[in-house]
This record gives structure tokens, sequence and C-alpha cells, in this order.
């Protein structure tokens, strides 16, 4: 039977197809689309490594079933490989439920991939179950490779951090190199946000001056996804606000001179789009090496929305206004052009 092309784009309409692929239109380059590609993904982190992109995102599932991560890379932005399960239990055997929100650094020839495990809780939160015997456990974990795509082993056999300091939970961390080696980890859910220094083998934290281990760098209306670059001398946090499951899920940033802040929050560039997608956050961004041409990697809840746990993975571009700022985040179907690495360098 042939199906014409007519036939396919309106089955495309009518059923809501998600799966993106690089679309062209005539003469004009490839773009990316958005999602970039298939299958339900959330809290990408964005890298360069060599001359390839990579993301790595969280599996988006119940909590039960995000067992394992799953990475991506790509020459050009828009052709994107998948490398399966390059993380998982039978690796960490201590995670045994959400495991989420990877993000990955190299040093010294080794690639560390720190993520979050269990949805470890405390006593104080609402809804602390005794009984239960999995979200007692857990934290901030890293593993380490030769590759990005591993194969991983656990770096430090369990938790690298554990702890409530400043009632910061231990999810979401995000590790930034600054431009003197310093290794400042960022990592915060249930509404605080705080700053450590990672010690020279990535096994625990050098303390600051006063003693404690971390320092709570809160910016107004923080909820989680920490996100730190720095573009001419001005460092930028970004972070998610709002609630993940709905609507209200939003991006906002700040501006400082240090990477320890403090961050007045600047604004929200990144929300909720009736006519595209709902709850569009926990984004991380790069930067083409050699320019200064900067993308967004976030996801988002397409419209209609299958699912709590029904985000994909996109990506668009990131523009500032002579005095810095950013400019808010226009999302797209459409992605992104190829950005060939070894064309930019």
């Amino acid at each position: 039977m042939r199906i014409s092309l007519f036939s396919l784009s309106l089955l495309f309409i009518l059923f809501g197809c998600q799966t993106a692929a690089p679309t062209t239109n005539g003469d004009e380059p490839a773009t990316s689309g958005n999602p970039i590609f298939p299958g339900w993904y959330a809290d990408p982190e964005a890298v360069v490594f060599d001359d390839e992109y990579w993301i790595f995102p969280t599996y988006s599932a119940d909590y039960t079933d995000q067992l394992h991560l799953d990475a991506f890379s790509s020459p050009d932005l828009v052709t994107w490989t998948k490398h399966e399960r390059i993380l998982d239990t039978t690796i960490v055997p201590w995670v045994r439920q959400a495991l989420w929100a990877p993000a990955a650094i190299e040093k010294d020839g080794q690639y560390y991939l720190f993520f979050a495990g269990n949805d470890v809780q405390r006593p104080s939160r609402p809804g602390w179950d005794p009984d239960n015997d999995i979200n007692h456990h857990g934290g901030i974990g890293v593993a380490v490779a030769d590759h990005p795509a591993g194969p991983y082993r656990d770096h430090v056999g369990g938790p690298l951090l554990d702890t409530f300091y400043h009632d910061a939970q231990p999810i979401d961390q995000f590790v930034y190199r600054d431009e003197d080696g310093t290794h400042y980890f960022y990592y915060g859910g249930w509404g605080h946000c705080n700053i450590g220094r990672l010690n020279a083998d990535f096994t625990g934290f050098l303390p600051w001056d006063d003693g404690q281990l971390f320092h709570e760098i809160t910016p107004e209306n923080y909820v989680e996804g920490p996100f730190l670059f720095r573009r001419k001398g001005i460092y930028y946090l970004m972070w998610s606000e709002g609630g993940w499951t709905n609507a209200t899920y939003k991006v906002a940033y700040g501006m400082a001179d240090s990477p320890l802040g403090p961050f007045p929050r600047q604004g929200t560039i990144l929300e909720a789009d009736s006519t595209i997608a709902t709850g569009a956050g926990h984004n991380s961004a790069i930067r083409v090496p050699d320019t200064d041409d900067w993308y967004m990697v976030y996801h988002r809840r397409p419209i209609p929305n299958e699912d709590r746990d029904h985000r994909v993975t996109c990506i668009d571009r990131i523009y500032f206004n002579e005095d810095g700022t950013i400019r808010p985040v226009k999302m797209t179907f459409t992605g992104v052009e190829a950005r060939p690495l070894a064309n930019d360098r």
C-alpha cells in the first residue's frame, strides 16, 4: 500500500507525534527539530567533549522505573546518536529509584558523571514515611569512565553527598570549572541552592574558610536545577521555578561578578507557550567553541501531555542584549541549524 506525503503529514498532526528528525525546507540548512531525539527525557545536561556535543538527560518515568541513564552525542546539534544505559543500578547498586539529573565534566582525561539517586527524604519533610526503606538513604553520587559513553564505574562506592546542608535536598547538582581550576559544586532542591568546592580527586569537598562545606546562595524564587556559565567576565546562574509537574515550571537567571554570587534575580527567560509546549525548565546551556553562539537545552511538556513524566528534550538559541542580560528564549518546533564542530574550530 502506498501512502502519500500528505497523508503522512496529516497523521503526524492528528496523533501529535513528538519524535523529531533533522528537517530541511528546500535549500535551507538542516535543523534539529524539537524534540531533538525521540523518547521521554528530561533535565538535560549539555556539554562539548573533544569534537562532539553530548547531552546527558534523565530517563523520564516513574521513580521506580528510573534505574538507568542514556546519553546522546552529535557532531552538529542535528544528528544524534543514542548511547544506551551508560549508567544503571548494576553499577551503582545503592541507587534503588529516581536516578536522575546527570551532570558531566572532564578532568585529566577522565569523564565524571554526577547524578542524584533515591529522592532522599528527611523526617522534617511532609509525607515522610518512617517505613520506607528506599528514600531514607541516597543523595548525589559520581561515576567515572575513560570515555563519555562509558563504561562507567562508581567512583566512591556510595553517595558523594547524602546530608541536608541548609535544608537543601541533595539533588540537581552541577559542576563548574573556573579559570583558576577550582571545581565549584552547585546543587539543591526544596527551594535551597548551595555551593561547595570539590577536592582534587572528586571524592569529597574542601571546607570554606569558616569550616563549612557548603554555603547557601539561594536566589529569589529558586526551586531547583542550578546551572552556571561564564560569558565576558560575567557569571550567569540559571535555575528552575514553579512545579515540575505542571505548566508553572520555568527558568530564571541572575548575574554576578563571582561564581560565589550573590545572584540577584534578573527575570524569567523560558516559560510555557500554549501554542508550543508547557512545563519548560531544568535547563543547561552550551556554547559553540571559539564563538559567542549559545544554546539552551531544556525539557518541556508536549501538547497534549500524556502523563506526569511526559517530558522531551529540546534546544533553542540564547541571545544576549548589549548590557549582557539575556533575552527570553523562544521555544520552537524547528530547533536549531546544524553547527558542525569541525567547521567552527
